[in-house]
């Protein structure tokens, strides 16, 4: 996303991404990946289970994450294996949602283009 920022921006867009991860623990992506936008934290996912977004990992994803020293009860300051399922959402200034783009498929990401076509559509 942070490669599309300036096309967002030039749509008159404001970019934010929510993750559960404590800001702590963010601050490194942050900083690693020079991110222009806000990193939000959704403390204990809970705005991802109000989207009906949060899914638990699998006993088996959970011990593979554990392996790689991904630790998710530490990083997200509580204790549950959850994580949100990958989603844009665009919402206009009156705070109305306009277009989603989720996939319960934690490994798809959603391609900014469309997310931006979305923007775009905003305006006209």
């Amino acid at each position: 996303m942070q490669d599309a920022l300036p096309r967002f921006t030039a749509a008159g867009a404001t970019l934010a991404a929510i993750t559960p991860q404590l800001p702590e623990h963010s601050v490194g992506m942050i900083d690693e990946n020079e991110l222009g936008f806000d990193l939000l934290s959704d403390e204990g996912n809970a705005f991802a289970a109000e989207l009906g977004l949060r899914f638990t990992l699998p006993d088996d994803l959970a011990q593979l994450y554990a392996q790689f020293g991904i630790n998710l009860p530490v990083h997200n300051g509580e204790g549950s294996w959850t994580l949100p399922m990958p989603a844009r959402i665009v919402v206009d200034q009156a705070g109305t949602v306009r277009a989603v783009d989720v996939d319960p498929d934690y490994t798809y990401r959603p391609e900014p283009e469309a997310t931006l076509a979305a923007v775009a559509a905003l305006s006209s």
